[in-house]
């Protein structure tokens, strides 16, 4: 049986139903961690520090189907709370038929300044080869890639989150077992990987389109609608915390990449590819959730179900809270085996990148509570509070941190940055959900 959006939510229930959101953003995540496995073991530490200096410059681009995503998925949730169907639809169709629009003059535009920012990140000779490869390739998926950012969040509003889960595992899958066929037994190398990736993003973004565009049973389904240039603006607002995370970390990696060249050479970019990795299947479970509970949040504040609210709320917090100490702890545990994965063929490279991860590890509780804060002002449709928070963590407060901490403690000050960062806009997210408890009365 089916969970709707307008049920009581238990534990058991809540679990069961934002679980395959959570799958649904690990298998996301893998896609760039297998990518680097096979990449850093099968092809060499070069072309594996390209994949980590262009990253985050594709991730930058495919930003706008989670913005889309987030932020159109809390109104036509909230939509369908007021009893309003008919118009949800239309919200939603006019939200997919945007973003394939911007999917394909994104591409464009990618392709055209791709060359010059690979230069401008600092690639040089064969690194500056193979980051235009890999991303001039992923690019000619962008319209897939956003749909997939796009539906993981609609799915979940449309009271079908299994389906995401299996669309996403089919992508996560396909992503794998191409890798190896492309890398270890046709060796395509680069080209391989990115051929990989771009085919399962292929496979988790027009799945589910087939699945809006057909019959007319479903909650949510597609077709023609004419543009509401107020509801994209709400939109955008809204899902601007999203996009402004996945525009102000792939910069902040970009930062981070500039002194790791800088202070540790190769094996810096290297380092901090690893962990990038190893931190995405992490934090895939934080955005996974928050993903997964926003629409049933802003269902029942639309309905004004105001005990529901408070109970979400509640259970939300404490989920978090202890899926965080439970990671920080696996990762300490574990840091050796996890890291070995990645880059244990080379002894100085292995302990740069375990030291790192061991700072990483230890801020997930707290990393935990920014998260869930920015996707709950999101879900109540305060674009604005969502928003600040997230460019408080992403950008100022770390950006200021990495321009203070490496230069008194060298390479561990980058690390720390990170840490020192989130805990900073854990205290601004506390605040706001403090200040707006009476206004939204989930507290």
């Amino acid at each position: 049986m089916n969970i709707q959006l307008s049920d009581h939510f238990t534990y058991p229930k809540l679990l069961r139903f934002v679980f395959p959101s959570i799958t649904m953003m690990v298998f996301t995540s893998i896609y760039g961690a297998v990518d680097g496995f096979f990449v850093s073991n099968y092809v060499g530490k070069t072309p594996f520090a390209a994949i980590n200096l262009i990253y985050p410059v594709l991730s930058i681009f495919g930003a706008m189907g989670l913005m889309a995503g987030t932020g159109g998925s809390a109104i036509v949730a909230r939509t369908l709370g007021e009893g309003r169907p008919e118009q949800a639809n239309r919200y939603f169709s006019m939200i997919t038929e945007a973003v394939i629009v911007g999917g394909v003059l994104l591409m464009l535009l990618g392709l055209w300044l791709l060359t010059p920012l690979a230069r401008l990140l600092g690639a040089q000779g064969k690194m500056q080869q193979d980051a235009v490869l890999y991303g001039s390739i992923l690019l000619m998926a962008l319209v897939p890639c956003v749909l997939q950012n796009l539906f993981e969040s609609f799915l979940i509003t449309a009271e079908r989150p299994k389906l995401g889960l299996v669309t996403t595992a089919a992508a996560g899958i396909t992503n794998m077992a191409l890798d190896f066929l492309f890398i270890v037994v046709f060796r395509w190398g680069l080209a391989g990987a990115a051929a990989a990736t771009a085919l399962s993003q292929a496979v988790g973004g027009f799945i589910p389109l087939a699945y809006f565009l057909s019959g007319r049973n479903h909650l949510l389904r597609l077709h023609r609608a004419r543009v509401d240039w107020r509801v994209l603006w709400d939109t955008c607002v809204n899902g601007s915390s999203e996009v402004l995370t996945n525009i102000a970390i792939p910069l902040m990696q970009i930062l981070f990449n500039f002194f790791l060249l800088e202070m540790a050479g190769e094996n810096g970019v290297a380092a901090y590819g690893a962990i990038m990795y190893i931190n995405f299947l992490f934090m895939a479970v934080f955005f996974g959730y928050s993903i997964g509970c926003s629409p049933v949040i802003s269902y029942h504040y639309g309905a004004g179900n105001v005990a529901e609210l408070q109970g979400l709320f509640r259970k939300s917090i404490f989920l978090n809270v202890f899926t965080g100490l439970a990671m920080s702890l696996a990762s300490l545990l574990f840091s050796r085996y996890i890291v070995g994965a990645f880059v244990g063929y080379d002894e100085a490279l292995f302990d740069l990148t375990r030291r790192g991860l061991l700072f990483y590890a230890s801020r997930y509780a707290i990393t935990s509570l920014v998260v869930f804060s920015s996707g709950f002002f999101t879900a109540l449709g305060n674009g604005v509070i969502s928003s600040t928070i997230s460019f408080l963590r992403a950008v100022v407060f770390q950006f200021s941190m990495m321009m203070i901490l490496p230069r008194l403690l060298g390479t561990d000050g980058i690390w720390l940055a990170v840490v020192v960062g989130d805990l900073l806009s854990a205290v601004v997210a506390a605040g706001f959900l403090a200040a707006n408890r009476r206004k939204y009365r989930y507290w």
